[in-house]
């Protein structure tokens, strides 16, 4: 089976079983992350009660953690969550965003890759950041250092937390132990959206929730992601209109945009 039509199975996948997956992400980017999952062919849920986080977890396919907008009440439920889905071992996506920026963030992210991780999502400068605060790497790197410098620390926490790291960009990037993925799908102009990387990260945690091969599973999710963006930005005027193309074209794009457009490297 060629990749392209293993990759476009699995977005048929996400159609046909629906998963359900709950997530514990920020406020900004609740309404766009649940439209994205909808119109994927997932169902989503956002419940953050300390009461009701481990029943939820429970029903759920998958569950994704994102701490954008954290706080101590939310942090202590993404911990639990956390906790919840390593032992009941259902799949789980951290997305550290703003990693590196206060050290509350680092700490509660130090404390959740502690539960096990499937994916990390995050760009360059979150998986530098969430390297630096689990281990020691490199020192004095500079900004056009910054990509090849992301692979090494995401190498790094492949290693010491058997996940797989996704390292969004112009080009994705996704690392396991036994492959690397290059995606070089998407749009300058969906770097003007708000909270597209968060409707990333909550469609891998759909993909994960089904797929057998997490790694291909995250690779079908930010490949859809991608190609829908360029799609959609033919239709777009501008920053708005694209968030709504992108939704459309999450929802009704066929197997032949998805093929011709699919540009993907394994090594």
């Amino acid at each position: 089976m060629t990749m392209e039509k293993n990759l476009w199975e699995q977005v048929q996948l996400v159609r046909q079983k629906s998963p359900l997956v709950h997530n514990i992400t920020n406020y900004v980017v609740m309404n766009n992350t649940a439209n994205a999952l909808l119109a994927a062919g997932a169902s989503p849920i956002m419940a953050h009660a300390h009461s009701e986080i481990k029943d939820m977890i429970n029903i759920a396919h998958s569950v994704v953690i994102n701490i954008g907008t954290l706080d101590e009440y939310w942090a202590e439920s993404m911990l639990l969550a956390a906790e919840t889905a390593d032992t009941l071992h259902k799949p789980w996506v951290l997305d550290p965003v703003g990693a590196g920026a206060t050290s509350f963030r680092d700490q509660i992210l130090h404390q959740l890759l502690q539960f096990h991780p499937t994916v990390i999502r995050g760009n360059a400068s979150e998986i530098i950041a969430l390297a630096k605060t689990n281990t020691t790497v490199t020192k004095g790197v500079d900004s056009t250092a910054a990509s090849n410098y992301a692979v090494e620390a995401a190498q790094i926490l492949v290693n010491q937390y058997n996940t797989i790291v996704c390292i969004s960009g112009e080009t994705d990037i996704i690392l396991s132990r036994d492959q690397s993925i290059q995606i070089k799908n998407g749009h300058a102009l969906m770097t003007k959206v708000t909270g597209l990387g968060c409707s990333a990260t909550a469609l891998i945690g759909a993909f994960i929730g089904v797929a057998e091969d997490k790694a291909s599973g995250t690779a079908a999710a930010m490949s859809l992601l991608g190609i829908a963006g360029e799609l959609a930005v033919r239709e777009s005027k501008g920053p708005g209109s694209l968030q709504v193309n992108l939704i459309d074209k999450l929802y009704n794009i066929t197997e032949e945009e998805f093929t011709n457009h699919l540009e993907i490297e394994i090594s």
